[in-house]
């Protein structure tokens, strides 16, 4: 299946896009991992979509997709600020996987940027600086945080533009053969660069050095007609492999001469249709045995009532046939009952079976079938004509009730089945709008944070956990931490050994808010810290140590006058995101996004606010706060921060 867009989908995509300006932006959708959909009014054309898929596909869908009813924090955060604003100028950036939609308002001028790379995100730029953005990342070369200057990738090889001497340097300086280096670096990709080799005849592993003047004229000459070609087109064409897209290309391949083709009229049809594909092989996965069961049966109900209205239908037409057919009907059963009473039942069939419009006759059963009107009737020979059409439509009679009361079971069937696949659907949308847990490592199973420094400090849950902290995690570099307080955890500072004193304070912190302190709503408190060789299990005689206690021994350092408050924020760790409760200091240090959380012995639902303020599960932030109620105690978010750095 193809995975992402290339450079070449993205310019004819932008080419589509080009249709937008001048239009205004109506209103912004986000659920799921990364489904972000723009609804903009165009004028004299109503309402068009614009929908940035799984962060890796951006297109125009023709049909409206699914769209939850409550919005995110991010779609609120995108509508405050560039709902009904005007869309100007939408273009490509180089030849990158980049397209800056211009988003005008009068008081100021947005950049609305798509990235098709990297994992893909949506950023909303003012001035040069990050306003807010879906994914947060920090890199080497970049960090992707609102409040920071956004920072494009490094420039590359634009093969829509540059001349021969450019690429002829590109290929004379490469240090791996040509597929590879047109693939990365004339920035064409794997297929494109597949398909130069392709036409030109020149192997793929030659090595661009060893080529000759001619050869590379010849690569840049066909290079130049496929980009060309692609910029022109208005279509898309879709090469299938057993049903698997394998690519969608604005160009027809060589490459894929063997592929089953399907042209579409714009490179977002296409794409449209290759993730309806899939999202139908995904719906096949995501169903409801009873709602499959109901189906079942509401199939078989309609077909039952079918069979049961044919032969009704059956059954009438052979009862008027008789009367059509009234005088040899009635003579063949007249001389049928006379005879059947003189002679033995093989010369009665011999003799019926010499009447032209007699099928077959069974004495033992006293019937015969005749043919009349291109029907086979049955009847019962001892009986007379009427006797015979009479049971015929009795039978017809009470097949139609049969059908009656099959029809009134099927609507019982489907108004069972309504119910079921509404609320079949409303599992569905909850499934796709509810928030998704963060990727989850080792330190979750315990109380954490992230310090100033970057060291990793871990507290206890419970009695085992205490334990397991303690005995599988306190190390010799260690620092060990606890809360001048019965009940309090055991914390672990990882490489405490050089840690500040900015560090050993918010480690003492965090010891003495996840205690019974926040319970008790003690305004402030005190913690120490001692080195691993100071923590003992093994008590004096006469002593008892209960599962997760500790014995100290030696000189505590103390913090005093700890206040009793702590902040969540949003931070990213290994490149993911993760949601943080810590010391106010270590938060903001690492997170743009936080609330500061104080004690309050009044009962609320301030952790199913924190869960949907941080679109995570309620659970999650359960996990991560400390015993007892919270009170937000303030709240710096993407508006104080952009607020912030535009002053």
């Amino acid at each position: 299946m193809k995975k992402e867009m290339s450079a070449f989908d993205v310019r004819s995509v932008v080419n589509e896009m080009r249709t937008l300006e001048g239009s205004h932006m109506d209103k912004i959708f986000h659920w799921g991992a990364g489904n972000v959909l723009f609804r903009i009014n165009v004028q004299g054309q109503g309402k068009k979509e614009l929908f940035f898929n799984d962060k890796r596909w951006l297109y125009m869908p023709e049909d409206k997709p699914d769209t939850p009813i409550t919005p995110t924090s991010f779609a609120t955060f995108l509508r405050k600020y560039i709902d009904n604003a005007r869309i100007g100028k939408i273009t490509q950036l180089g030849f990158d996987r980049i397209v800056i939609v211009e988003v005008l308002k009068s008081e100021a001028e947005y950049k609305l940027i798509f990235e098709m790379f990297g994992g893909g995100n949506v950023l909303l730029v003012l001035d040069g600086k990050i306003v807010n953005c879906l994914i947060h990342k920090t890199r080497r070369d970049r960090t992707v945080r609102p409040g920071e200057e956004y920072v494009t990738p490094s420039s590359r090889y634009d093969p829509t533009s540059s001349d021969l001497e450019l690429f002829t340097d590109i290929l004379k300086n490469s240090n791996t053969d040509l597929v590879r280096t047109l693939a990365m670096d004339a920035n064409l990709g794997g297929q494109y660069a597949e398909e130069i080799c392709e036409r030109t005849g020149i192997k793929k592993n030659v090595k661009p050095s060893d080529l000759g003047h001619d050869d590379v004229e010849n690569v840049y000459r066909t290079m130049n007609d496929i980009v060309a070609a692609a910029l022109s087109s208005s279509e898309a064409i879709m090469y299938k492999n057993d049903n698997d897209v394998v690519e969608i290309s604005p160009v027809d391949l060589k490459i894929f001469e063997k592929c089953e083709k399907e042209t579409f009229n714009s490179m977002s049809s296409a794409i449209a249709s290759m993730i309806s594909s899939v999202k139908k092989e995904e719906d096949a996965v995501f169903v409801d045995p009873d709602i499959e069961k109901l189906q079942r049966r509401v199939s078989r109900q309609k077909e039952t009532i079918e069979e049961y209205r044919n032969e009704a239908d059956m059954l009438k037409a052979h009862a008027d046939s008789l009367y059509s057919n009234y005088a040899k009907v009635n003579e063949l059963l007249n001389v049928l009952s006379e005879q059947s009473k003189k002679l033995g039942w093989d010369k009665l069939r011999e003799g019926a079976m010499k009447i032209p419009f007699v099928d077959t006759i069974e004495p033992s059963k006293n019937s015969v079938i005749i043919d009349i009107d291109d029907l086979e009737v049955t009847l019962d020979y001892t009986k007379g004509i009427d006797a015979n059409a009479s049971d015929i439509y009795q039978k017809g009679k009470d097949i139609n009730e049969k059908a009656v009361r099959a029809m009134s079971a099927l609507k019982d069937s489907e108004d069972e089945l309504e119910r079921r696949m509404k609320g079949f659907a409303k599992a569905r949308t909850l499934a796709m709008t509810k928030a998704q847990p963060t990727k989850q490592f080792w330190f979750d199973r315990y109380k954490w944070f992230f310090a100033s420094n970057n060291s990793l400090v871990i507290a206890g849950r419970d009695a085992q956990t205490n334990d397991q902290a303690v005995k599988k995690h306190l190390k010799e570099q260690d620092i060990y931490v606890h809360a001048d307080i019965h009940g309090a955890p055991s914390v672990v500072v990882k490489n405490g050994s050089s840690a500040d004193d900015i560090t050993l304070k918010e480690a003492c912190t965090f010891a003495l808010a996840q205690s019974k302190a926040w319970v008790a709503c003690i305004p402030d408190g005190t913690a120490f810290w001692v080195y691993p060789d100071q923590v003992s299990k093994t008590p004096q005689a006469g002593e008892f140590v209960p599962k997760g206690a500790f014995i100290i021994r030696g000189k505590r350092n103390y913090e005093y006058h700890l206040q009793m408050q702590l902040a969540i924020g949003e931070i990213t760790y290994e490149r993911t995101r993760k949601i943080m409760c810590g010391p106010v200091s270590a938060v903001e240090k690492m997170s743009q996004k936080y609330v500061i959380i104080t004690p309050t012995k009044t009962k609320s639902n301030k952790k199913n606010e924190l869960a949907k303020l941080f679109n995570v599960p309620e659970e999650e932030i359960s996990k991560i706060v400390p015993p007892g109620e919270i009170e937000i105690a303030s709240k710096i978010w993407p508006d104080d921060v952009a607020r912030s750095s535009e002053q």
